[in-house]
């Protein structure tokens, strides 16, 4: 299932747009609550410094597939062999479903706390809004994804001028769980982490791959930055950790129900339609469209069910997978320029894998400045480097 439908490919505006549709999320605001304890100068740098990292990782993961012309897992199985690439798509498949479900949730309840009439309605509509999304198709939603675009840029134009206008005026609020700077950072670049296992599969068949690459993470981390602030704010000058109450308290009404159904269905229908894209990676003869389809009715399902109000370890979870992960394939692409796709199992960038992700879970309790991501990778980097030369020197050019 590529983005190209009847030879059309995707241009660097659509490809902006898309993205701009990502960024704009109420998972992304409500994250955005926790860094209140912080204020508003500390919190606002955690914000900035969490997105250039996890922007600059998207960007190289993006530039992989705009290159080979591959889709994201595809480009995994150049560094973990064909067999081992399929650990990271069921991985990737799996997130995708608790993302879907995460962001339905959050959607629903958002908007059931204005609206009333019962979140698992709402999570319905939601639901059902998604899969008309996927059944029309990533580039032939034309219009539609203009006019979407547009309606939520000026609504949350409107959502920041009725946080932020008496700000001058109001005290900061301390209530909440404090959080350490370089947690704050992680939980920052979490949400552009937990695109780098998505990105290529946007990027692959662009008009202008490196264009398509940069337009997409510039708009996605300026907009994701934009969301967290809105939240971070809304907690700060009103009190309010809840987006719902402030949208009710200000009587947006319709323009609050535009920005909460609107902002989830652009933004799960991406992760519903990439976990499609992976699924094909699975087992030949899945059909992405149908998967996305089944994704986005499991994560419907489970939105009705389940309670998922905190998701930071949810988070964490997905950087300790992924951040080593990216790491092991900039190394093998942009470094050592190497391909083990034919293998079934990277043996050697498999343990390099294992290591990343247990140097990153013992870094989750260390306040670094740079939160966890960034020193793993690096980490997990040199350690590609180093046992490259080191295999090569004892005859070892297998890349296993």
């Amino acid at each position: 299932m590529k983005e190209t439908v009847n030879g059309k490919k995707m241009t660097a505006v659509q490809s902006g747009l898309v993205w701009f549709g990502a960024g704009v999320s109420i998972a992304e605001i409500l994250t955005g609550t926790y860094f209140a304890p912080l204020g508003m100068t500390k919190g606002l740098l955690a914000i900035l410094l969490g997105h250039l990292i996890g922007g600059a990782l998207m960007f190289l993961a993006g530039m992989i597939g705009a290159r080979t012309g591959r889709s994201a897992m595809e480009t995994v199985k150049m560094s973990f062999g064909g067999k081992g690439g399929q650990f990271f798509a069921l991985m990737n498949v799996l997130q995708l479903v608790g993302w879907t479900a995460i962001m339905i949730y959050d959607g629903a309840a958002a908007t059931n706390e204005i609206f009333g009439i019962g979140a698992w309605i709402w999570a319905l509509v939601i639901g059902v809004l998604i899969l008309i999304w996927i059944l029309v198709g990533l580039t032939e939603l034309g219009a539609l994804n203009y006019i979407s675009m547009g309606a939520l840029f000026l609504l949350t134009l409107v959502l920041s001028a009725v946080i932020f206008k008496d700000a001058g005026n109001a005290a900061a609020a301390e209530a909440g769980e404090a959080l350490r700077f370089g947690a704050a950072v992680e939980l920052a670049a979490a949400m552009p982490l937990s695109w780098l296992p998505l990105i290529s599969d946007y990027t692959r068949e662009a008009k202008e791959p490196v264009k398509a690459t940069l337009t997409s993470v510039l708009v996605y981390g300026a907009v994701s930055c934009w969301m967290y602030v809105i939240g971070m704010g809304a907690a700060i000058f009103t009190g309010e950790y809840d987006i719902a109450s402030v949208m009710a308290k200000a009587g947006l009404g319709i323009a609050a129900l535009a920005i909460l159904i609107l902002s989830t269905v652009t933004t799960t229908f991406l992760d519903a339609w990439s976990a499609g894209i992976s699924a094909e990676s699975l087992r030949a003869g899945i059909k992405g469209k149908t998967a996305a389809a089944v994704v986005a009715a499991a994560g419907t399902v489970l939105a009705m069910l389940f309670n998922m109000d905190n998701i930071t370890n949810f988070l964490y979870l997905i950087g300790s997978v992924f951040a080593p992960m990216i790491a092991i394939q900039i190394a093998d692409f942009f470094i050592l320029h190497r391909d083990r796709g034919e293998e079934k199992f990277a043996v050697r960038n498999i343990v390099i894998w294992m290591i990343g992700f247990a140097l990153y879970r013992i870094l989750m309790r260390v306040d670094t400045p740079l939160g966890s991501s960034a020193p793993d990778i690096a980490v997990t980097v040199v350690l590609c480097v180093l046992t490259d030369k080191l295999f090569k020197r004892t005859g070892d050019r297998s890349g296993s």
